[in-house]
């Protein structure tokens, strides 16, 4: 199975869309907009930021181990 090491964010407050490498190794809980400022956080249920706002959830989510 290959991880995808690379997701689009995409901002609720602005609608901006920025690419960000995600760690492989612990939960990224924050995000700041380079496009409005806005700092982003998981929904709740989600373990990051990447599995709220970007098209590829993170990578222990990619591997079927639940959350960071």
């Amino acid at each position: 199975m290959n991880i995808v090491l690379e997701s689009t964010i995409t901002c609720p407050e602005c609608g901006g869309k920025s690419r960000a490498k995600m760690p492989t190794d612990a939960c990224q809980w924050f995000y700041d907009c380079p496009h409005c400022g806005a700092r982003l956080r998981p929904k709740p249920g989600d373990c990051c930021v990447f599995c709220s706002w970007g098209d590829v959830p993170c990578p222990p989510v990619q591997k079927q181990r639940g959350c960071c």
